[in-house]
């Protein structure tokens, strides 16, 4: 699906909500305070980019890779991925894949499907239920030192509850600067093999500070940041909405 029909259907939830505002403003107003786990650093780092009151209002998240279309349903993580020779997606049951030629697509459908939006959803899927956290040593890159936090995750939450990450900001003003990431997919085992990420450039997408652009670097024996390993990925057309897209959206297309 291009990114205008998923812009028209949008359109429509959005039309469809607006009967059910007040109700739910009602709601919003009654609803009990919920009470955080994660470190005031982090909370700190969750407002510079925002709020995570502001994140969790919201329902659905898109950005464009390239020619990729990522749409995500942020209270369930249901996902699609469109481009003009092939579509995947979760549906919250299985991942699934409708591509024109055998050969379209060339990954992991499984591993592919949600591995955009950890990245672009940053900082704030650093606040997902079941995680642990744990203050580390700082990284250090052109003499700057960033203060992190080590991310775990309880036992079977998600599809690789041995993955962790490692989340480093400015500690000034607060804003998300790097990100070290373990891959666990394929082993099924934990590692101390990470990868790093150096967060470029921000944007503000409907009062959420969102990544532009980010660059993995290598790193030296001692694990810190060296040089850029590959070009910046760059994320565009970026979308927040407090509309619902209908489970539908998430299905495999049907074939006629």
């Amino acid at each position: 699906m291009k990114k205008v029909a998923f812009l028209f259907v949008l359109s429509l939830v959005i039309l469809s909500c607006k009967s059910e505002a007040k109700k739910e403003s009602k709601k919003e107003e009654t609803k009990e305070v919920v009470r955080e786990n994660f470190p005031d650093e982090l909370g700190k780092v969750f407002q510079t980019h925002g709020g995570i009151d502001t994140w969790r209002k919201a329902q659905t998240l898109s950005f464009n890779i390239g020619e990729e279309v990522h749409t995500s349903a942020l209270h369930s993580r249901k996902i699609v991925i469109n481009s003009p020779e092939y579509s995947l997606g979760f549906n919250g049951k299985e991942v699934w894949l409708d591509q024109e030629n055998s050969d379209s697509f060339k990954g992991n459908k499984d591993f592919y499907y949600n591995l955009y939006f950890y990245f672009y959803a940053m900082p704030f899927v650093l606040a997902d239920e079941g995680i642990m956290y744990e203050k580390v040593d700082d990284l250090v890159f052109q003499e700057t030192s960033y203060p992190g936090y080590k991310i775990s995750y309880k036992a079977n939450v998600g599809s690789s509850s041995d993955d962790t990450y490692i989340v480093y900001y400015n500690p000034k003003t607060f804003q998300m600067e790097w990100l070290a990431y373990t891959v666990t997919f394929k082993s099924k085992k934990p590692n101390d093999s990470y990868h790093i990420i150096k967060y470029n450039i921000w944007q503000n997408t409907s009062g959420l500070i969102l990544p532009k652009e980010i660059t993995w670097y290598k790193i030296d024996e001692k694990g810190m940041p060296t040089v850029p390993e590959r070009p910046a990925t760059e994320f565009t057309l970026p979308l927040i909405s407090k509309a619902k897209l209908a489970d539908a959206f998430f299905e495999k297309p049907v074939v006629q």
